[in-house]
């Protein structure tokens, strides 16, 4: 279809050659072009065309695309060029790169407020107050420091004052020779949810996390419009919701409905690691797994765990309280108090950077953990799978981008920040070089980078009910054994049924190994556990 003078006709236009170029700066070319209708050429029209929207020139024969010519024989004629699909999607795609830089969305790296697109790093660099803070927290003095970590004290001193430069080889040594400070700060995977579209639950348990499918209890579920529920160990640490199949009840046949959400909690991941040693994997195979099934992470929690006491949340608080933080999110709230613990957020959904008080969290659970102080980032949907997609596809450490990604997004400051300050078009750039850091809060973001990405497998076990029993039924027992009537709670005891649940529960707790592993592993789960460095590729313990 073309329009010729503003009348629409049936032809199809075909390029017969060239008649003319122009040398006009205009770059306009004059070229012969055939109707062609019922495969007869009716008519002929020698026409001006731009070179530029022509492009390549068609072979001799072959349509053109031409969609409209005006003109006439004493002025001349002219042809508009139809835009090809390249061309359309040539300039699609130019306008969808303007938009991203403009309005910063897209990769993880463009939400940083810069107007070029980069894949660099951004971490923040060690300074002399950080170095006093390090030799601090360790207790030691300059010369004490100096012989420990085997250079000069002149070299320590120089450091301290600023007149020396703080390189990598002297952190790493401080790290080989305070090796309780250099895992004082670690990060692991707190939480990890990921939808597959084409899978039921079961083929999840089989084929992705390759668990023993009797591990699970299946019950029904109206959660997130799902009717089904597996949990492992009938327990909501490792668990997936999907669509029960439901039967016809005309002609008796099955439908299944397909489409599934895993999700494995802080525990979760911690029992599912324990998975991924028995079948010699980690995250990263995991994961590249997953996709494979189409799997879409829908959400992941990125831990970082302080197990120093470097940050104190009420300094913390306490910044926030009088506004001596930068945060790329307008959004922040602080929940709890001094003795129960406190909970300070950075922005909403799909992105939160959250830091609360871990060691009183669990507490107050009635549980004990070496982490004092836990820096988490939460994030949903697309934002996870930015950051998937930075690991997976570039030559970059986890922890790297982790501790980018809060450098960059978040600032804690011992000064007070002005308002024009944060009218500036570089605010963060204004803030880091006029106003005094966080010790703490610059220390965390610049020596995490050195930090290992761990994972820490733990077996199943009834620490819940064991805690409960010692807490709340003990001081019972002990007056019915002294009361006489030990013989029946015994008798009871040995007597009960258990509920599907706790059946579950047995058994996933007295199996060792919970995967379909065929390869045998010699891993004694009853030593201590141990953590195993993530970015290590032979896997070895860290």
């Amino acid at each position: 279809m073309i329009t010729i003078n503003n009348e629409p006709t049936a032809y199809t236009p075909i390029f017969l050659g060239t008649t003319q170029h122009s040398l006009r700066l205009s770059l306009e070319m004059l070229i012969m072009v055939g109707m062609k209708l019922n495969d007869e050429i009716v008519e002929t029209y020698n026409v001006t065309v731009s070179a530029i929207e022509l492009g390549h020139l068609p072979n001799i024969g072959s349509e053109i695309a031409i969609e409209e010519i005006t003109g006439s024989e004493l002025s001349g004629f002219k042809a508009k060029i139809r835009q090809s699909d390249a061309q359309i999607e040539n300039m699609a795609i130019i306008e969808l790169e303007n938009l991203v830089e403009l309005k910063n969305v897209g990769r993880y790296q463009l939400l940083k407020g810069k107007n070029t697109m980069t894949q660099e790093l951004h971490v923040a660099e060690l300074t002399k107050e950080n170095m006093i803070l390090i030799r601090q927290l360790l207790g030691v003095t300059q010369p004490e420091l100096a012989k420990m970590i085997g250079v000069s004290e002149r070299t320590v001193w120089g450091i301290e004052n600023g007149s020396q430069k703080i390189s990598n080889k002297y952190v790493d040594k401080l790290l080989l020779a305070y090796k309780d400070f250099a895992e004082s700060i670690e990060m692991q995977f707190d939480w990890v949810s990921l939808t597959f579209p084409d899978l039921t639950s079961k083929q999840v348990i089989t084929d992705v996390l390759r668990l023993q499918e009797n591990l699970f209890l299946e019950r029904p579920t109206s959660q997130n419009f799902y009717t089904r529920e597996m949990a492992f160990a009938g327990e909501k640490n490792i668990y997936i919701q999907d669509f029960a199949p439901v039967k016809n009840p005309e002609t008796q046949a099955v439908d299944q409905k397909f489409g599934t959400t895993l999700y494995l909690t802080g525990k979760g991941t911690r029992l599912f690691e324990k998975a991924l040693l028995e079948q010699n994997m980690n995250w990263r195979d995991f994961f590249e797994k997953a996709r494979l099934y189409r799997g879409h992470l829908t959400r992941l929690d990125i831990a970082i765990n302080d197990k120093w006491g470097l940050l104190n949340m009420n300094d913390l608080v306490k910044a926030v309280q009088e506004k001596r933080f930068w945060s790329k999110s307008k959004s922040y709230a602080v929940h709890g108090n001094v003795d129960d613990g406190w909970t300070v957020d950075f922005g909403k959904s799909p992105f939160v950077i959250r830091a609360y008080d871990k060691h009183k969290e669990q507490a107050n659970k009635g549980y004990d953990t070496d982490v004092k102080t836990r820096v988490e980032l939460e994030l949903h949907q697309d934002k996870a799978e930015y950051v998937l997609d930075e690991w997976l596809n570039n030559d970059k450490k986890l922890v790297d981008i982790t501790f980018d990604i809060l450098y960059t997004y978040l600032w804690f400051t011992n000064g007070k920040i002005e308002d024009q300050q944060l009218q500036s078009d570089a605010v963060r750039d204004e803030i880091e070089a006029t106003v005094e850091p966080m010790p703490a809060w610059s220390l965390l973001t610049a020596l995490g980078k050195k930090m290992k990405f761990v994972r820490e497998p733990k077996k199943q076990s009834v620490e819940r009910i064991e805690k409960w029993v010692l807490q709340s039924v003990v001081p019972s027992l002990a007056v019915l054994k002294k009361t006489g009537h030990w013989h029946e709670i015994i008798e009871a005891i040995n007597t009960v049924e258990l509920s599907a649940e706790h059946e579950k529960l047995v058994m996933a707790t007295t199996k060792n190994a919970i995967t379909q592993a065929t390869k045998k592993l010699n891993i004694n789960f009853e030593k201590p556990t141990k953590k195993y460095n993530e970015d290590d590729e032979q896997g070895k313990g860290a």
